[in-house]
């Protein structure tokens, strides 16, 4: 009697065991979207609550430190934006894009950081000069995508930089579209500072 009593309680344990365990794995696959691996990273953050200053991974140990802040508008250039979500990747210092894969197996851009703006539509990221491939005529930059409240997020123009060498091999056509979004850098102190305003659109921001 007493092993059939012993028997039964292993059953029960074990049972219950199995299915807190697949309570857990149910709820862990519900908390993921199904189209997670494809999505676009902009929706990928890890912190609960964004505010608007983020700061690139590599920022601290970074020889050539870089602040870029400004305000984002509304289409009427004159009404700061609020809670527009804005996300940043870029190359290492060396111009290499850094994967990496998450806990869930998705691959991505190791050197990336996300803001939601306030009510001041003020934004911050703190991160470091993007180097490029020395073979390459492609321009120092760094990518951003955008997203506003009810509207699907879309890829804006890259940050480009005033201080690049390439740009005076550029068309004209080319140099005038890069300077819409064209970073000018002051030095203060050990960093780099660049200050850019944004201006939504109905379609698509539009840069002073």
């Amino acid at each position: 009697m007493k092993n059939l009593i012993s028997f039964f309680c292993i059953v029960c344990f074990v049972g219950s065991y199995y299915t807190i365990q697949a309570q857990e794995l149910a709820s862990v696959s519900m908390e993921i979207p199904a189209n997670y691996k494809k999505r676009n990273p902009i929706y990928d953050y890890s912190e609960k609550q964004l505010n608007n200053t983020d700061t690139v991974p590599g920022f601290e140990t970074a020889s050539n430190k870089l602040m870029v802040t400004g305000i984002i508008y509304e289409k009427d250039r004159k009404t700061p934006a609020k809670d527009v979500i804005l996300y940043i990747c870029q190359p290492d210092e060396n111009g290499h894009f850094v994967m990496k894969r998450d806990s869930n197996r998705k691959r991505y851009v190791h050197h990336r950081a996300w803001i939601k703006t306030d009510a001041d539509g003020r934004y911050t990221f703190y991160t470091f000069m993007p180097g490029k491939f020395l073979r390459t005529k492609e321009l120092k930059q760094i990518n951003r995508v955008i997203k506003v409240q009810g509207n699907p997020e879309y890829d804006m123009s890259p940050f480009f930089f005033d201080d690049d060498p390439l740009i005076a091999d550029l068309t004209l056509a080319c140099r005038s579209e890069v300077v819409k979004s064209m970073l000018r850098l002051d030095k203060k102190g050990t960093m780099q500072v660049a200050t850019r305003d944004i201006y939504l659109s109905e379609s698509r921001p539009e840069f002073n």
